[in-house]
Parts: C-alpha cells; structure tokens; sequence
C-alpha cells in the first residue's frame, strides 16, 4: 500500500524575512521605523523612542567600528594593486577629474536653487547664544590634519584623513619594494576580506538599522522643527535629486552612451543603504558590489570605489556647504558676491576630502563658512536639522561614487556591457565578502 508523501514543513519566519529581497526589508523597516516613531512622539512613550534611538545607534557604531582597518585597507590593497591595471595612471587622472567635473555641476546646482529660493530670508531664527562648533574646520586644519602625529591616534581617533594618507603611502611602498613587501600585501588583504566579512554582517542588519534611525528622527525631532528650515530642506532634497537622477543620468546617456535605468536598477541597494545609514564608508563594501556588478573591472573598481568613499562627496560637500552658506548669511544678514561664490565652488571641489565618508558633513560646512568668513555660530543653526539632510546628501554622495567609476570604464572601452545592461542577481547572497582581487564578472550576491 503506497504510504502518503511527508508535509513539507512551512518555511519559519525567519527564513521568510531572509528570502525577502533586501529592498523589501529596508522599505519595510524605513515605514515601520517612521510609524512607531511617530506613535512614540504624539503618545509621549518615553521607552519606545529610547529604544528606536537606541538601536539606531548600536547600528551606527557598528559601521563605524569598522572604518579604520576598512579604509586602511582597502585603499593599501587598491593602490598596491594598480601594477595589475593597465594606464594605471591614466585611470586615476581621469576619476579624479570626473570627481571635479561633477562636484562642480553639483555646487552649481546649490548656488542656483540658493540663489532662486532664499533659504534663509523670512526664517526669524534666534542666533543670539549661539557659539561657535569646538571642532571648526580651517585651511590650515585640513592641511596639517591630513599628516598624523601618531599612527596609534589616528586610528583610535577615526580621522580618516590621516588614515587615508597612511593607506596610500604604504601601498606605494608595497609598490616600491615589490615582492619583499608581498608578506605585508597579503596580510592587508586578509584583513580586508575579514572586516569586510563582518561587515556584511552589520549591513545585514540594515533593516533594523533603518527602522532605529528613522524612527529616532520621527520620535525626536517631528515635523515642527522643519518649520524655519522648509526651504533650506526642499532645495538640499531638490537640488541632490537633480543630480542624482538628473545629472548623472545625462552623464551616463551622453558621456558613456548607457542607459541610466539600468544604473538605478544596479545601484539602488547602495544607495538606499547609505540614505538610511548617513555613511560612504560604512557602505562602502555595496558601493563596490554594484559597481562591479554594473560591469566596471574589479582591479579599477577596488581602487576607484575606496577612493570615492573618502573624497567623492557631491552632497555633502557641494550641494549642501553651497546652500547652507547662503542659508547662513542670510540668517545673519550678509550679502555675498561673486567672489563668495566663485569660493564656494573651490572649497567643494579641492575641499571634498574633508567630510572623509562620515556621518554628517560638519567639517566641511565650517571649512566653508570660515572661508568666506561667515559666523561659524551659524553651524549651530543647522545641528538638530542635519541628520534629516544627511540621508539625502549622503545617497548622493555614493551615486557619484559608483557612477563615476563606470563612466571611466566606459569611455576606456573596459565596461562588461552585458552585466551592466543586465545587473542581475540580489546583493546579500554567498560569501559574506568582497574578495580583494575577485572577478569583475563574480556572480552578485543575493539578499540573506
């Protein structure tokens, strides 16, 4: 007698969550966030916005956590590893000159919606008591902080700067000395590849992360404080989407002859990762899988991507310091002129390193202002309104830093074109890793 076939058990809800794709989890915990954050803030819960605000947090030291080895990293393996990339050089002029070229269609954008909304008029902020940040950014700051002092403390510190510098020295030593410096090479990529196991990790927690960070801002903040910023806040939204979806998809139509929806639908997990996460570093190991996985060569992908992620900042430091330093002198009544904008444009172009892929983008905005010698209390101003302005400036910010990437390959004729037509596959899927010299046609991961 025939036995009936078993029951296939019913999947648990935990494999349930992991089977969904990972947009799906980030715009759930994004809706979700926001909904308890507003309940957390009309019904007065003290313990629910403690927590939202709690697990918001933890998420963020996680990414920070790994920002030091990360960064050293990444960029030691990605200079050293320039001998196996052919017009090496050329390749590296030729990003950093895309790096300016945008920064300044970015900035433009910020002085012209600054100049045809005023911000800053008709707010009657209160500036009296307002002082000055403890951290200012100053030429002088910027120059002397990109040399450590002490290699220890830079690292302990976060000061990414000096970190970079240390990454980029070391990698053209390991380039000097050749295969004596294999044994220092090798472990450099270890590391990388084990932080960047363990953060694959922290961003698979992105969903709680997400559902923490806004929920916080909802819980803390509410629409009342938007208020005296509405206009500031619409142009720095206005202003980073045109470039987002408006500027580099004419780049990409007419610079690179590619199709931006195909760019979008590749990129999109690192983009929304870094909207809700306020990083560059800490997305950093997606940034690098879409880009490959939009076709660039992983040897140009793994050098232009870590490069990017520190100096590549078109909302953070174009968009956002343009507006916002018009917002200021109107707020304290200043006029400026030509020469203020013409040295707005040259902060963000030759300045961009200073916001070093972190949360926020204060350094930079001092940097501005004390540049054009406008009250730096004005910083104070803009404080309980930046994490709201962040999210969009720093999902610009990591646009840029996958699209420049395949503009360059592109236009040198090394872009696979059928991955980047057909970025197929989800981003969380297999190893936990981004291999230091992996294929730049690696199947893509999915989501867990």
């Amino acid at each position: 007698m025939p036995t009936a076939p078993e029951a296939t058990p019913s999947p648990s809800v935990l494999a349930r969550i992991r089977k969904t794709p990972f947009w799906v989890q980030i715009v759930a915990g994004l809706v979700l966030g926001a909904g308890l954050g507003y309940l957390a803030r009309t019904a007065e819960i003290s313990w629910l916005a403690t927590t939202l605000e709690t697990i918001g947090k933890i998420f963020v030291q996680l990414l920070k956590l790994a920002v030091p080895p990360l960064v050293f990293t990444a960029i030691v393996v990605s200079v050293a590893n320039l001998r196996n990339v052919t017009n090496a050089a050329r390749l590296a002029v030729r990003t950093l000159l895309w790096f300016a070229i945008t920064s300044l269609i970015a900035v433009g954008i910020g002085l012209g919606l600054g100049l045809l909304t005023n911000p800053g008029e008709g707010t009657d902020l209160k500036t009296e008591g307002l002082k000055a940040p403890k951290s200012t950014g100053s030429w002088i700051d910027f120059l002397t902080g990109i040399f450590p002092t002490n290699i220890v403390t830079a690292f302990t510190e976060v000061e990414v700067l000096q970190i970079v510098f240390l990454a980029i020295v070391t990698g053209a030593a390991i380039l000097k000395l050749g295969s004596r410096a294999e044994p220092v090479l090798k472990l450099s990529e270890s590391v990388l590849e084990l932080v960047q196991a363990a953060l694959w990790w922290v961003i698979r927690l992105s969903p709680l992360g997400t559902l923490g960070l806004i929920g916080k801002s909802v819980a803390k903040y509410g629409w009342d404080l938007l208020e005296p910023f509405a206009t500031l806040t619409v142009d720095i939204y206005v202003g980073c989407a045109l470039v987002l979806f408006g500027v580099y998809s004419l780049l990409l139509r007419f610079a690179a002859g590619l199709n931006p929806l195909n760019f979008f639908k590749g990129a999109w997990p690192a983009i929304q990762l870094a909207f809700v996460s306020r990083s560059s570093v800490g997305t950093l190991p997606v940034t690098r899988r879409v880009t490959e996985r939009l076709g660039v060569p992983s040897e140009y992908a793994s050098f232009a991507v870590p490069f990017g992620a520190t100096t590549k900042m078109d909302g953070c430091a174009a968009i956002y310091p343009s507006l916002a330093a018009i917002f200021v002198a109107q707020v304290y009544g200043i006029d400026l002129g030509i020469k203020d904008y013409l040295l707005i444009a040259f902060v963000s172009v030759i300045g961009s390193a200073a916001t070093a892929g972190l949360t926020g983008a204060i350094v930079m905005l001092t940097l501005t202002l004390s540049t054009l010698g406008l009250p730096l209390e004005g910083v104070g101003l803009l404080l309980a309104i930046d994490p709201i302005l962040d999210m969009m400036r720093t999902a610009t910010n990591v646009a840029g830093q996958a699209v420049v990437p395949i503009l360059v390959a592109a236009r040198e004729k090394t872009l696979d074109l059928a991955a980047y037509n057909n970025p197929a596959g989800e981003l969380l899927d297999g190893s936990a890793s981004i291999p230091a010299q992996a294929s730049g046609k690696e199947a893509a991961p999915s989501a867990a």
